[in-house]
């Protein structure tokens, strides 16, 4: 799956749903989700990503989703308060440490936790380049499935 190529969605619709995807590093999980609800779901999603604890943009993830023809270089981490004040449809958790961390949105906004491996941990115990990355590409193919799903997993 990682050498599809996913066109640019660009239409713009004030109906589309606002979206802050939390992990806790912000480097690598949340990120990939950001870019690809932005490729996948321009039209129906305005996209973000935030941390709990922002850790530098993980290189092997900037890699697999150029693999797949997104380019999330120039994306970088941000922390949670940056968004302080700001209002969105769904906070939507994609690991443990950000689902526990994660504070209260005043208003509409809804929690939904869905959690991914952490490929940077996996890739830890790797032999050699390409098996750790073939951790982060499994990820983000999963996250891929759960961005396409979108609106409809979220119960909008």
């Amino acid at each position: 799956m990682h050498e599809q190529i996913y066109p640019i969605m660009t239409a713009m619709d004030e109906t589309r749903l606002k979206i802050l995807f939390l992990c806790t590093g912000n480097s690598c999980r949340s990120q990939m989700a950001e870019g690809l609800a932005r490729r996948l779901k321009g039209g129906s999603i305005d996209a973000y990503s935030a941390g709990t604890d922002p850790k530098g943009l993980d290189p092997r993830a900037v890699r697999v989703m150029a693999e797949i023809g997104i380019d999330i270089s120039g994306q970088r981490p941000k922390h949670l308060d940056e968004f302080a004040g700001r209002e969105f449809d769904y906070v939507i958790t994609l690991c443990g440490g950000a689902r526990e961390a994660c504070p209260f949105f005043p208003g509409k906004t809804k929690r939904m936790h869905a959690g991914f491996d952490d490929p940077p941990e996996l890739a830890l115990g790797a032999a050699t380049e390409e098996e750790a990355l073939a951790h982060y590409r499994r990820v983000r193919d999963e996250i891929i499935l759960f961005i396409d799903s979108m609106p409809g997993s979220l119960g909008h």
